[in-house]
């Protein structure tokens, strides 16, 4: 898969870190292109099988070749992992750990409460965020902000996307709607967290940092009752994020 490829599977799969992409400086883009699209496939790895056993086969596939990687091995010919080791060389070996935190998908055993959930945003859309941060500029003291944002950014997301969650078991069991009240809770505090410190990280790092359109109105909707997310969440629509993206191109904000 070429750099171009690359980009077109975020544009199909992944429309917000697809705009995101475009609004980050240039050198920082081949970078961010190739591992957004490692994580989809890693996202995905895990359900390509009912069966949990191959499910993790899969996602050991790349686990193993990533590692690889960290040891100075260069990849077979590959669709993403050429990209991949063309833009992160010897470090993608560090990425594999954003593949180790998937392996609970390949159970389908749902959380049991709000810190099984917290434990596992921090651990995938934490860690993916903090590596696109660290590359597009943040400096490492300003690890704590970037875990803030994550945490906000990856909770309003899974929070969107429990209905689907819950179909495969991946969601909460007992779907209780104070536990998710309470996720949306964890959310904004940390997004209001981030935004207080978000002078000690530069402006390079805001596509890095984009947590999506309308992510304080979801939260907001939850906590208030008005929005059952085991039922459904409100669909963004084109217009809302096109104007996301444009705030975040001009202004270069991406807290709220």
């Amino acid at each position: 898969m070429t750099l171009e490829a690359c980009t077109e599977a975020l544009r199909q799969h992944d429309p917000d870190r697809f705009g995101a992409v475009l609004v980050a400086e240039a050198a920082d883009r081949p970078a961010l292109v190739t591992l957004y699209a490692l994580n989809l496939e890693i996202a995905r790895a895990p359900f390509q099988s009912a069966e949990p056993m191959l499910a993790e086969m899969r996602l050991q596939w790349w686990i193993d070749r990533l590692e690889q990687m960290g040891q100075g091995t260069a990849p077979p010919l590959h669709d993403v992992l050429t990209p991949l080791w063309e833009a992160w060389g010897t470090d993608a070996g560090a990425l594999s750990d954003l593949a180790e935190a998937r392996r609970r998908d390949c159970e389908r055993q749902p959380f049991d409460g709000p810190q099984a959930v917290l434990a596992y945003v921090d651990a995938t859309a934490g860690a993916l965020m903090w590596t696109a941060a660290r590359r597009c500029g943040a400096p490492e003291g300003a690890r704590e902000i970037v875990a803030h944002q994550a945490r906000g950014a990856g909770l309003a997301a899974w929070l969107r996307a429990l209905p689907q969650l819950q179909a495969v078991r991946l969601g909460l069991e007992p779907a209780r709607p104070e536990d998710a009240q309470t996720l949306a809770e964890q959310a904004r505090d940390g997004l209001r967290m981030a935004a207080r410190m978000h002078r000690k990280l530069p402006r390079r790092a805001a596509a890095a940092l984009y947590p999506g359109p309308r992510v304080p109105r979801l939260l907001s909707e939850i906590m208030a009752g008005r929005t059952d997310p085991f039922e459904a969440t409100t669909p963004i629509t084109p217009f809302q994020r096109r104007a996301s993206l444009a705030r975040l191109a001009l202004t270069g904000h991406w807290w709220r």
